[in-house]
C-alpha cells in the first residue's frame, strides 16, 4: 500500500474514532437531518450562519467510519467559509468520490477532504462520503424532510 493511501486512510480512522465539531447546537439557525438507509447512517447538522459566513457548524448521529469522518472533516473544512464558497466545494467533493474523472480537480481547494479520493473505488460508500453534503445542501435550503442519499 502506498504511503499516500495509508495517510488517507489513518486521516479517516482518526476523524472515525474522535469526531471533530461532533455536538447538538442549540443555537443553530440552520438545522436538517440526514439518512443512509444503504448502511444506517444518521445525522443531524446545524449550522450558526452570521452575514454569510458560516460561524459555526456541528453534527450529531451515528454511522459509519466514512460517513462520520466525512462528517467531521467536512465541519473542519467549512467553519468560516462564506456561504458562495459551499457549492463549488460541494461540487469538487461530489465529483471526486462519484465522479469519473481521472484527476482530481483543484486539490488545494479539497484541502484535507482528499482523504476521500479512494471512496470512488468503492461505489456502495459513495453515499456514506455524501450524506452529510447532502444534508448541509438541505440545511442551507431550510428543508425541513429528512435527507436521504437513495
Amino acid at each position: 500500500m502506498s504511503d499516500h493511501r495509508e495517510l488517507y486512510q489513518e486521516t479517516i480512522l482518526d476523524h472515525s474514532r474522535s469526531p471533530r465539531n461532533k455536538h447538538a447546537m442549540p443555537d443553530a439557525n440552520h438545522h436538517a437531518d440526514g439518512y443512509n438507509r444503504l448502511c444506517g447512517d444518521k445525522l443531524s447538522l446545524y449550522l450558526k450562519i452570521e452575514n454569510g459566513v458560516i460561524e459555526d457548524i456541528s453534527f450529531i448521529g451515528e454511522g459509519c467510519a466514512i460517513s462520520t469522518a466525512s462528517a467531521s472533516l467536512m465541519t473542519e473544512t467549512l467553519k468560516g467559509k462564506r456561504l458562495e464558497d459551499v457549492s463549488p466545494l460541494f461540487e469538487k467533493f461530489h465529483n471526486m468520490v462519484a465522479g469519473s474523472v481521472e484527476k482530481i480537480d483543484d486539490e488545494e481547494m479539497l484541502g484535507k477532504l482528499l482523504v476521500f479520493s479512494g471512496v470512488r473505488e468503492f461505489p456502495v460508500r459513495v453515499k456514506c462520503a455524501t450524506l452529510a453534503w447532502h444534508t448541509l445542501q438541505a440545511a442551507l435550503k431550510d428543508n425541513s424532510k429528512t435527507v436521504s442519499t437513495e
